[in-house]
């Protein structure tokens, strides 16, 4: 039986991602895995790659043949620099921490000068006393343009 290293693809119409598997050469793209041996997420910058290096080493030492794909991944991961024993390439882009957002929060509050911990509205609320005030008002030029 012809063991092959494909991608299987997962995820939405214009959102994919993948999950490099060992599967029998003649299943289809998306069939029965006989193992699942990482992670491929193109859409995400940079591209998450997540490979068991241990398991790609077992299955490519039992003869499995990565195919394309696979292979510009595992070169990537320098896995397969590994089972060739050639020198290892540079280290793989790995995406920067998300800051805190409440820390973001809290130094944009301090930097736009507010003095004041609680965070108060700029305007300042109607009372009750002055919308009644208001309201009367309105009404008193009202009656007399009656008479």
């Amino acid at each position: 039986m012809a063991v092959k290293i494909k991608l299987k693809r997962l995820g939405k119409i214009r959102s994919p991602h993948y999950r490099i598997i060992v599967a029998d050469s003649r299943t289809r793209r998306d069939g029965r895995a006989i193992e699942e041996l990482g992670l491929y997420h193109p859409v995400q910058n940079p591209s998450r790659i997540e490979v068991d290096s241990e398991r790609v080493q077992y299955w490519l030492g039992v003869g499995a043949q990565p195919t394309e794909p696979v292979l510009a991944i595992l070169k990537v991961t320098g896995d397969w620099q590994k089972f060739k024993g050639l020198p290892a390439p540079p280290p793989m882009k790995v995406a920067e921490p998300k800051p805190d957002k409440r820390a973001l929060f809290e130094a944009a509050a301090k930097a736009s000068g507010g003095d004041s911990s609680k965070g108060e509205a700029i305007t300042p609320k109607a009372k009750k006393a002055d919308k009644k005030a208001d309201a009367e008002a309105a009404a008193a030029p009202a009656e007399s343009t009656e008479g």
